[in-house]
């Protein structure tokens, strides 16, 4: 595994018009690109995630796994605006000599993929065979199998969309309420917001799990293992909010938090292309959707207009208990759901699935 930086040296406009003097990105490559050149898997990570996919989703990244570094050559990009070493709010403004704290510019889910490009070209990638992103994961990958139709052979896209929902608008602006009123949010510190995102955080796992998890994992007669701070009687699910919020504030900082929901917010595959159909319809790879039966933040029918949208697209349901992060968690259903479809024995994958 190697983690290094990707230094570009020229002016690169965001959607929004703003024009930086260059940027950087860490990526994380396992495994080697072989001579045919036609070896690479591109992950596309999620909100909070870094760039190495053997850290976040060792059920399928790694040695013996299905993406095994033995037979592909793996990158993942720390997207920008993250806190894993690619430009973020907390590093320095070259033009001001200052961090950017709030000043950090947004960059949507289109400027990502566009950023991406030139790291792509450095490395010598002339087509990738797969590439594949869950949730913000997702919504990159669909962006770019719409920007270079012929640059993927196949895509496999998890509970995402194609553009984002008033319901996900919601629950993000939610979140960046409680950064808002964190009484230091306004201060120009790196801690700054930082407990208005712990309660972001519980917030958002509302969204990722659901009820019927939540009775699984935390239920009332659990005796809770997370540090309990609290006179409510240590109550499993309370702690266990706490707890991620801490967990978050330990790894990540408010500013990017913020702006990072803020790029998921303004993804929109049909802006200036005519409607999101027209720009699902120019995705040329072979395509494999999936969705999560329990997933209240990115739900099925999502996943289902993307599939209806792209040409020959096949659509797969996964039953999981775990909600929105069934993703992350079913491995070993997506990894039999990956193998009929890279194998391309479609008849055989039919018969599994229920259209």
């Amino acid at each position: 595994m190697a983690t290094e930086i990707f230094e570009y040296k020229q002016p690169f406009t965001l959607e929004n018009g703003t024009v930086l003097p260059g940027y950087h990105l860490a990526y994380t490559t396992l495994g080697k690109l072989n001579a045919r050149k036609d070896n690479v898997v591109w992950v596309f990570h999620a909100l909070t995630a870094n760039s190495n996919p053997a850290d976040w989703w060792p059920g399928l990244v790694g040695e013996g796994r299905f993406f095994d570094p033995a037979k592909y050559f793996i990158i993942c990009v720390n997207m920008p605006g993250s806190c894993y070493g690619s430009i973020g709010p907390l590093e320095i403004n070259p033009q001001t000599g200052e961090r950017w704290y709030h000043s950090f510019p947004l960059f949507t889910t289109r400027d990502m993929v566009r950023a991406y490009k030139p790291l792509k070209d450095f490395l010598g990638i002339e087509k990738i065979d797969i590439g594949i992103g869950g949730s913000m994961g997702g919504q990159q990958l669909l962006e770019w199998a719409v920007e270079e139709p012929q640059l993927f052979d196949h895509i496999v896209a998890l509970a995402t969309n194609a553009q984002h929902s008033p319901w996900g608008i919601a629950l993000n602006a939610s979140q960046r309420m409680c950064i808002e009123t964190d009484a230091t949010w306004q201060t120009n510190t790196q801690e700054a917001g930082i407990n208005g995102m712990k309660a972001a955080r519980s917030v958002a796992l509302l969204s990722y799990r659901n009820y019927n998890t939540y009775n699984l994992t935390q239920p009332r007669d659990k005796k809770t293992a997370w540090p309990v701070s609290h006179n409510f009687g240590g109550e499993a699910a309370e702690s266990y909010q706490r707890y991620q919020g801490e967990k978050l504030a330990n790894r990540f900082n408010a500013f990017s938090y913020y702006r990072l929901g803020q790029g998921m917010d303004a993804h929109d595959l049909g802006r200036g292309r005519g409607s999101v159909e027209e720009a699902l319809r120019r995705i040329t790879a072979k395509t494999l959707v999936i969705g999560i039966t329990s997933d209240l933040l990115f739900p099925p029918e999502e996943q289902v207009r993307i599939a209806d949208g792209i040409p020959g697209a096949i659509y797969q349901l996964i039953e999981s208990l775990y909600g929105h992060d069934g993703f992350l968690l079913e491995y070993e259903k997506i990894e039999q759901a990956l193998r009929h479809f890279i194998r391309e024995d479609v008849l055989s994958y039919l018969k599994i699935i229920n259209r």
